[in-house]
């Protein structure tokens, strides 16, 4: 490239810049939707509607929550993939985003190509819990039961392909077991069976089964993440019980469509920082079990696309049906 062209190059980028610049100043002008792909009231929405207030007040127009429920929360993804890259549509993005790109032969987008990350919001482990009359008071005895007598150690999860579900197969596949997953619709249909007996201990969220366990009613033997959960400090994590590497935390993030101007994404990206130093918004994520973090977008693709590569080996080693 000769200096002229060199000089014209530059010029381009200066002026496509600078209209870029130029637009994101009026951004947003409009109000802005905020999908969530699960059920009103469940957590999903509960962050959604904790971050879009805050967000609301700092971008200057209201951010409307939209509940497109079903598929794994697929559906409300393949709305946000699918929308103008401007800055007016976003995704509430779960942990079970990467579960589906996992568990679904074809979905309409990329799980991760197809998105622009703007930054993580909280992240939380799941319980491994049992009645409150079981004898079983560690997650080494299940362990050793499993070992002793392949097949006949039964956990509970809220369906096939869920990451409660998934959970269980990754703890079978470190410890090198072999554990019978039973499915339930849900958590409430899981947490039923085992107050009645039908299953040994559960996989399931924090929100699911605390009042249970502060009743007394339940035990929790076993946190998921990579250290113990503030809520329960006294219970220890799976990897302190001897399973090495082990760490399933779901989690919850912002995303826009592929293409959305990089402008646009640093300013969401600051906006969502400052939101989740505000008290109100912190208090309200950590009540439901959270523990409250932000990253950039290079961090939260990084994240993704681990996620995705560690359920997409389950699925495979499992020999998960694929849906």
């Amino acid at each position: 490239m000769n200096r002229r062209e060199l000089i014209a190059s530059g010029s381009a980028a200066l002026l496509g810049w600078s209209a870029a610049s130029a637009w994101a100043q009026g951004y947003p002008d409009r109000a802005i939707k905020l999908y969530q792909g699960f059920a009103p009231g469940g957590n999903a929405d509960a962050i959604a509607r904790a971050l879009g207030t805050e967000l609301g007040k700092t971008l200057g127009q209201p951010v409307v929550v939209e509940a497109q429920s079903g598929a794994g929360g697929t559906i409300a993804a393949t709305t946000v993939a699918r929308a103008k890259p401007d800055g007016h549509t976003l995704l509430l993005a779960t942990g079970g985003h990467a579960v589906a790109g996992a568990l679904y032969n074809t979905l309409p987008y990329k799980t991760v190509a197809d998105f622009e990350m703007v930054s993580t919001i909280t992240y939380f482990p799941f319980l491994l819990v049992v009645a409150a009359g079981s004898k079983v008071q560690t997650l080494r005895e299940v362990l050793s039961t499993a070992q002793a007598a392949p097949g006949t150690v039964a956990y509970g999860s809220a369906g096939i392909g869920s990451t409660h579900h998934l959970a269980g197969e990754l703890l079978a596949k470190l410890a090198r077991v072999n554990l019978m997953h039973v499915p339930y619709r849900g958590d409430a249909a899981a947490l039923t069976a085992l107050l009645a007996g039908d299953v040994p201990f559960i996989v399931a969220p924090p929100t699911a089964v605390m009042t249970n366990i502060q009743a007394g009613k339940l035990r929790a033997i076993a946190t998921t993440g990579p250290q113990r959960w503030g809520g329960l400090p006294q219970v220890p994590t799976v990897a302190e019980q001897g399973v090495a590497g082990y760490d399933v935390r779901s989690w919850a993030g912002l995303m826009a469509p592929a293409g959305t101007p990089r402008i646009v994404i640093d300013r969401l990206n600051l906006e969502t920082q400052r939101a989740l130093q505000v008290q109100t918004v912190r208090q309200r994520l950590e009540d439901m079990g959270g523990e409250v973090r932000g990253s950039t977008p290079e961090e939260m693709k990084g994240m993704v696309t681990h996620e995705l590569e560690k359920w997409q080996q389950v699925v495979a080693d499992a020999k998960i049906p694929k849906q």
